[in-house]
């Protein structure tokens, strides 16, 4: 019954949706390429592309025209059909990887983390005569919100006993190095990303990576490569895995790969181990969602063979880099690559105020652990958009 009192967007937020998210209420209807645009008409610099989702921008014409043309045929039916868009961009992803491998799409990265364990693990079952079944991951790693995913993230701050108990088998080192030890007769898998995002955009060194997929390899121990935010050209190549030049089992995907729409991709060289139906998902893979991942790889495989993504890259590294060195005071360095990068703060406090601060100035930056102050521009952000940040960023350090 109507009451005949307005709501503001904030009261209906807080009244009807679970409040599982420390919100900022800045309400944005609008986005061109890497600027967003509030209620007011207020611009803000995009420096964030919803946690490196918005892959070719806001508003990026090809996309939505796409979409909008598909959403007009077919959006959705099951996957008991073929669907031919999911088919030609299973073929896109497996032909820009390099790698030999079968595709299973879902709706997220948690889900690609999760078929990618149960691949893992029917692997562990069926492969040898004793059953393998343990996977390790590496502390301050981040791999999902689902039971499964949350138990395989190795941050102690997610084990909270509220959604205990939770499933057995995982364990996790404190660096790479550490791998070799943890490894034992059950053990099935490790799995990893190449740069940690949650975790402080952290890069792990390309030899001791390389030296540990050789290791594995031998050791028939699955190396799977968690690429939910490295994958789709975040660091430069289509994968991070093609960057540090090795050959895992398994990879997964999201993030960017929709440029916005849900989507998730698990893709694997043991194309034998899942069979009709071992596992599935009622989304993963429709029409609308590879539809966009079709030209979003599109728009994205041009800019890399054009030149442009290297040059974006380049020219963001170097903006950062200049930031740090000028303010020594608030940063201890900068990290990460590609177009998934870092200030690492001298504390807490720190990064909190330059985050706020940001955000006063127009400018959308995003937290990350190590007292990081996290940058993921879309990566078909301009120069003179990158300029604008840094101008904003700039202004929001010196006001600290």
């Amino acid at each position: 019954m109507a009451t005949g009192v307005t709501m503001t967007l904030e009261e209906i937020d807080k009244k009807y949706v679970l409040g599982t998210y420390a919100r900022d209420y800045t309400n944005f209807v609008k986005g061109v390429g890497a600027t967003l645009y509030d209620e007011a008409g207020k611009d803000y610099i995009d420096f964030a592309s919803g946690i490196a989702v918005n892959s070719v921008g806001h508003g990026n014409e090809k996309l939505a025209n796409a979409i909008c043309e598909q959403a007009k045929r077919i959006i959705h039916i099951s996957n008991l059909q073929v669907i031919e868009p999911q088919a030609k961009l299973a073929k896109r992803m497996v032909e820009l990887s390099g790698y030999d491998m079968g595709v299973f799409f879902a709706n997220s990265g948690a889900e690609a983390n999760e078929g990618a364990i149960k691949i893992a693990r029917k692997y562990g079952e069926t492969h040898f005569k004793k059953k393998r079944y343990k996977v390790i991951t590496l502390e301050h790693s981040f791999h999902g919100r689902t039971i499964t995913t949350v138990k395989a993230t190795g941050q102690e701050s997610f084990h909270t006993p509220h959604f205990s108990p939770y499933p057995d088998g995982f364990s996790y080192v404190p660096s790479i190095s550490d791998v070799y030890d943890a490894i034992d007769d059950e053990t099935v898998a490790v799995l990893l990303e190449l740069v940690q995002g949650e975790g402080g955009v952290q890069p792990f060194e390309k030899d001791e990576v390389q030296k540990l997929a050789a290791f594995l390899k031998e050791k028939e121990v699955l190396l799977i490569v968690d690429e939910v935010q490295t994958g789709v050209y975040r660091t430069g190549e289509f994968l991070a895995s093609n960057l540090y030049e090795i050959e895992p089992d398994i990879i997964t995907l999201a993030k960017g790969l929709g440029g916005g729409v849900p989507i998730g991709a698990v893709m694997t060289s043991h194309k034998e181990v899942l069979k009709a139906g071992d596992h599935g998902s009622t989304f993963g893979g429709n029409y609308l969602s590879t539809t966009a991942g079709n030209t979003v790889l599109e728009i994205l495989s041009e800019a890399y063979e054009s030149g442009r993504l290297h040059e974006t890259l380049l020219y963001f590294e170097t903006k950062l880099k200049d930031i740090a060195a000028q303010h020594e005071d608030l940063f201890e360095k900068e990290v990460g690559l590609g177009l998934m990068r870092g200030l690492r703060a001298k504390s807490t406090e720190i990064q909190a105020a330059v985050i706020k601060q940001a955000m006063q100035e127009r400018l959308v930056v995003l937290k990350a652990g190590r007292n990081t102050v996290r940058f993921l521009p879309s990566l078909t952000i301009t120069k003179a958009e990158i300029d604008e940040g840094f101008k904003r960023f700039e202004k929001a350090l010196i006001s600290l």
